[in-house]
């Protein structure tokens, strides 16, 4: 980051990086679970629907977590066939649409969730299944709060797009 990096895109990135690193220690503990779980029921015939249960909420987190750490860390899939032959004009254009489309479902993700969270909590939605967790609407509270996270990461992008082509077309006309 160089002096020019305004302070509120030093802190959505911080912020972010914060969550990733906050993820993995949740990645940790869901490949734990997992372990735990295979070795009781085939060591032990013993099994447990609300640990189960668990493995997926936490690969829920994981997977709505880890995708704004995974944007900052450029781990998105891009299709570089095209994309490596662009000018960095070109390459500013594409990254910007695809920022700001992004940014937009993104967005749109967040607002539609929140009417079905919502929904899950007011009738107080437990799982299906005896001995299941009962808060099932905890878990898809982490929809609306994943993909927020996204929209600020996607924010924080698009601002840093901006300012790295403010600097390299500085550096172009010097």
């Amino acid at each position: 980051m160089t002096q020019a990096t305004p302070a509120v895109l030093r802190r959505i990135e911080a912020f972010i990086d914060a969550v990733g690193h906050a993820t993995l220690y949740l990645t940790l503990a869901m490949i734990a679970l997992v372990a735990t779980n295979v070795l009781l029921r085939y060591a032990f015939s013993l099994g447990s629907v609300w640990a189960q249960e668990l493995e997926w909420h936490l690969l829920a987190a994981v997977i709505l977590f880890g995708m704004s750490y995974a944007l900052q860390r450029g781990d998105n899939v891009r299709v570089d066939v095209f994309y490596a032959g662009f000018r960095p004009g070109t390459k500013f254009i594409v990254n910007a649409v695809s920022g700001v489309l992004t940014l937009l479902v993104a967005l749109l993700f967040v607002k539609l969730s929140l009417a079905y969270v919502m929904q899950s909590y007011s009738i107080g939605e437990t799982s299906a299944d005896p001995g299941g967790i009962a808060w099932r609407w905890a878990v898809k509270g982490l929809i609306p709060l994943g993909f927020g996270l996204l929209a600020l990461q996607t924010l924080g992008a698009l601002m840093r797009l901006f300012v790295d082509e403010r600097l390299r077309q500085a550096a172009h006309r010097a």
